[in-house]
């Protein structure tokens, strides 16, 4: 659970607020500065299929909701 001012957020609200002020399909760039990771590690995940994506034509589009799955994936993990 995540504290927030009102009490505690889920796991679930917590990515959703993070992600509130990207659009529902990032670019590559956007999906970087979201996880803040590099862009080289960004398009290793979706390479090794962490995060699932579309390409249209030479650009990567990502879902907001694969990019949460991965989170959730993720946080999930290392919660264990």
């Amino acid at each position: 659970m995540y504290e927030n001012d009102g009490g505690l957020l889920s796991p679930r609200d917590a990515y959703r607020l993070m992600l509130k002020d990207y659009p529902d399909v990032m670019d590559i760039g956007q999906m970087c500065e979201a996880l803040g990771v590099s862009t080289k590690t960004g398009y290793k995940l979706l390479k090794d299929g962490k995060i699932e994506y579309l390409k249209i034509g030479r650009a990567y589009r990502i879902p907001k909701a694969h990019i949460l799955r991965y989170l959730k994936i993720t946080c999930s993990t290392f919660a264990e």
